[in-house]
């Protein structure tokens, strides 16, 4: 009996096409035909293929200028993931481990319009501790998980909540002033982890970093908290980089890459890398 084999499609095709939907993504005015070639490579001809699919198949429109953007059946398959299950999932372990190796209370956050929300809490075995929980909105501009969001933020959404925020004072420590909390941001910038010094709550020190999406913008953030007897200044940096490693291997996860000298590398360090000790979700 002949049997009738079909051959797979090919990787190359699937990649071309995310990375036209990625781009797409990217423009929320659209991108035009001749655009699209030229920042993807791809000849006319070619790219118009994709597009045609993609648009007769409802993941893509034409607007008036004649620029693709992004169709309702696309829209609709985004909005039914639950993608922050998804991120909880792939966190978990993680988070779990940091959490058993400082006995500190861990928190995964993200972005819900102009405050932080709590997504996974995972708290600390001490008597004496922060209490948090899923579903809580804090500040962004006082709390360690919120100033690592708007740190990594694309530029226009990080321009537009600075000057958009409400700066209310907390405590006698919190950040009011515009210039003060641009100054912060670059400074998190170049140390890579945020710092809750008192200014969200008296008596608490909290030290978060961010979880990066492929292009390098924030998704989310993780913090450890607890109560400044046992988290001094002198031990910030060491739990800033404990951070990082947990960050930067969820990050590494979901597909963030960073640009070294003209090549991709991941953003986890392979000379330090960071393994949990469990491989699944416990």
């Amino acid at each position: 009996m002949h049997v009738r084999v079909r051959k797979a499609q090919p990787v190359g095709t699937l990649s071309r096409t995310l990375r036209i939907l990625e781009l797409i993504c990217d423009s929320p005015k659209g991108l035009r035909l001749k655009e699209i070639s030229e920042r993807t490579g791809f000849n006319k001809s070619t790219a118009y293929r994709f597009l045609a699919h993609l648009e007769r198949e409802g993941y893509l429109v034409r607007n008036g200028s004649q620029a693709y953007v992004l169709g309702i059946r696309f829209i609709e398959m985004a909005a039914r993931g639950n993608w922050v299950e998804g991120l909880r999932s792939i966190a978990w372990p993680w988070l779990l481990d940091l959490q058993r190796a400082t006995s500190e209370t861990v928190n995964l956050a993200i972005l819900d319009v102009d405050s932080v929300l709590y997504v996974e809490v995972l708290e600390s075995p001490h008597a004496f501790r922060l209490v948090s929980r899923p579903g809580m909105k804090r500040p962004l501009h006082c709390t360690a998980l919120g100033k690592a969001l708007l740190a990594y933020l694309p530029a226009s959404d990080q321009e537009r909540l600075l000057n958009s925020l409400t700066l209310e004072r907390q405590t006698p420590r919190t950040i009011t002033s515009r210039t003060a909390l641009r100054k912060e941001i670059a400074n998190i910038c170049e140390r890579g982890y945020a710092i809750d010094d008192e200014e969200a709550t008296l008596g608490a020190r909290c030290v978060a970093a961010p979880v990066l999406d492929s292009r390098e913008h924030a998704i989310a953030s993780i913090s450890l908290a607890g109560p400044v007897s046992r988290i001094p200044r002198a031990k910030i940096p060491s739990l800033g980089k404990a951070l990082q490693r947990t960050a930067n291997a969820i990050s590494v996860r979901i597909g963030a890459r960073v640009r070294e000298a003209g090549k991709e590398k991941t953003v986890l360090d392979p000379a330090k890398p960071f393994v949990p000790r469990r491989s699944a979700i416990g």
